[in-house]
């Protein structure tokens, strides 16, 4: 089994250390291209509220699962929200609307294949186009998966998706550390902070005076009642399995072992064959993500329990508000 790479280490030390300075030159000049792009943008006007999704920082931060939960909440209010992904590591560059009867994880990429199952998604690169398609298929509303970096689709309202557990890391943009663009200039532009998870790191110096910010954490479905008192083996590949596995222990079941993969990790056969052979162990039960869970072969699915992740909002109105806040922009 190929062990998760983690991110270098420096990437999270409080100030720069040497390896960060070295690399910092490639950062500035990565930065200034980025920024050259921004200017030459033209961005699409969908006609309808776009709410994006985003991150400053690589790695997991939650973001997916908000989408889904802003979604179900959107549904909820009779809205027809269609979600818009780049389809990260999918086969397909689309523009294409997600089909889960006839695409695969592999085709599309597997958060754009897990969102699909309950919500229209639409995948490519050119975010202003899959929004063109969306709203004339008659999306009332579009989130975008990703895509805070993206200028293609104008967005009516920003939220920028922060792991309170590592926070914005050095405060570098890569290589230099983990950002995709400076601190200052991705806050500066967003409407509102969503932190994740315990804040184990001060932003309170780093964000904006006036943001918007709200606290929200991860915590497992109802079902994972079921498996109290189970010996749980517990794999994932997410950008962040150190979550997924702490989420468990903090819900009384601690895994008695636990695997963690590369993000967007596309499972062999030879991956496969191993997994069940642990689901095989007396007494042992095989967990993971949804996220992970799509891209098993059929055959292995029966073998494994999958743990939805839901977020637990610390202010249960906030969403709400954020959602009010969208839906009166156009």
């Amino acid at each position: 089994m190929r062990v998760k790479l983690t991110p270098p280490s420096f990437w999270n030390e409080p100030t720069p250390g040497w390896q960060a300075k070295i690399l910092s030159p490639v950062s500035w000049a990565l930065t200034g291209l980025s920024s050259i792009r921004a200017m030459r943008a033209s961005p699409y006007k969908a006609g309808v509220p776009v709410l994006c999704c985003g991150n400053l920082s690589v790695g997991g931060t939650g973001k997916t699962i908000l989408v889904r939960d802003l979604a179900n909440r959107l549904k909820q209010r009779g809205e027809a929200p269609h979600i818009l992904s780049r389809g990260y590591e999918g086969r397909l560059a689309g523009p294409i609307r997600v089909d889960p009867v006839h695409h695969t994880a592999r085709d599309v990429g597997d958060e754009p294949f897990m969102l699909a199952q309950d919500f229209p998604v639409w995948i490519g690169a050119d975010r202003g186009e899959t929004a063109r398609l969306a709203t004339e298929s008659g999306a009332t509303c579009l989130i975008m998966d990703d895509g805070l970096q993206n200028l293609s689709l104008g967005q009516t309202c920003r939220v920028v998706t922060i792991d309170g557990a590592v926070g914005l890391g050095n405060g570098l943009t890569l290589p230099a550390g983990p950002l995709r663009e400076p601190a200052a200039k991705g806050l500066g532009r967003v409407n509102a902070a969503i932190v994740i998870g315990r804040n184990a790191t001060d932003l309170s110096h780093t964000l904006p005076a006036g943001l918007a910010r709200y606290d929200a954490k991860l915590i497992p479905s109802a079902a994972i009642r079921r498996l109290q008192g189970k010996q749980v083996i517990a794999f994932a590949g997410i950008g962040r399995p150190a979550k997924f596995f702490d989420m468990l222990t903090e819900a009384g079941l601690p895994p008695m072992r636990s695997i963690a993969f590369d993000d967007h990790h596309d499972y062999s056969e030879r991956d496969c064959r191993r997994l069940s052979v642990l689901a095989r162990q007396p007494g042992a039960v095989l967990v993971t993500t949804r996220k992970d869970w799509v891209k098993l072969p059929d055959w292995l699915r029966e073998d494994v329990t999958v743990i939805d992740v839901e977020l637990l909002w610390a202010e249960p109105d906030a969403p709400e508000r954020l959602l009010d806040r969208v839906m009166a922009s156009v």
